[in-house]
């Protein structure tokens, strides 16, 4: 009984000192992007993004592999380069960005499948909807940014979802605009 209590008690410490020396990375927001395509007329490829965003890690590892991922998107900073696009995805025929203005996610964990490149889980929340998700992302190195002499760390992040999963667009068939949405996100991080 003494074992498993001081098992216990050294789980419970390490655990502690994990998150108490866990180091906050900020998103640098002008070379970071959060974007999508999506097909359209089952022939061809859209692509947007959002412009107004933040992106927070939390890890105490310097391989991020206990990485913690938070991220608020601003729904009404949509661009696809089309404005009159970017009002009907505003409206309540897709993203309604009056009444749900943000799109988040933070992570529930991280797993490794290679060398710098994890599954990272998590919980979506769109269009009031909060789904679990999972993306492939690759940690892409730490470096001294010679301009800004700040230690930067990058990442890219890959994956796929379902509109319809979040009642995005229900509307509108395949056909018309395809459900399955790659999402393409790439970004900076400093301390």
């Amino acid at each position: 009984m003494k074992k498993v209590l001081l098992l216990v008690f050294v789980t419970f410490l390490f655990s502690s000192f994990s998150k108490v020396n866990a180091q906050i990375w900020k998103a640098v927001v002008p070379n970071s992007q959060i974007g999508f395509t999506v097909t359209h007329i089952g022939i061809n490829d859209i692509t947007g993004y959002f412009k107004d965003f933040e992106v927070t890690i939390r890890a105490a590892k310097p391989n991020f592999s206990d990485a913690v991922f938070e991220l608020t998107a601003n729904t009404n900073s949509i661009d696809t380069r089309v404005p009159e696009r970017d009002s009907h995805l505003k409206s309540a025929d897709f993203f309604d960005a009056i009444k749900y203005p943000e799109i988040s996610f933070k992570s529930t964990r991280i797993t490794s499948v290679g060398e710098d490149r994890y599954k990272l889980h998590g919980n979506l929340t769109m269009h009031g909807v909060t789904r679990p998700v999972t993306m492939d992302l690759r940690y892409r190195g730490t470096v001294k940014d010679p301009k800004s002499n700040k230690i930067t760390a990058a990442f890219s992040l890959r994956g796929t979802l379902n509109r319809s999963d979040f009642n995005i667009g229900t509307n509108f068939p395949d056909a018309l605009i395809g459900n399955e949405v790659r999402i393409l996100a790439d970004g900076e991080f400093t301390k």
